[in-house]
């Protein structure tokens, strides 16, 4: 998972060949999201503010599970 510059998000990784998105938080949780297109991915990493098109574009919008949580 590259490294990005984020308060929230610590890294973001992308398998296109599965179109799964893995996102670690500094909280520890990892989730992995299913069905995201490349485009996505591709505007994500180029947004601006992460955490802001994290939870507009992403969280909500599709299925996703916990791999990993804080606790």
């Amino acid at each position: 998972m590259p490294e990005v510059e984020s308060s929230a998000i610590e890294r973001i990784y992308y398998s296109a060949r599965r179109r799964e998105l893995f996102v670690a938080f500094k909280s520890g949780c990892v989730y992995v999201y299913f069905n995201v297109p490349q485009q996505e991915y591709d505007d994500f990493l180029a947004a601006p503010s992460l955490g802001r098109y994290f939870n507009f574009r992403i969280r909500d919008r599709y299925d996703y599970r916990e791999l990993k949580s804080s606790a």
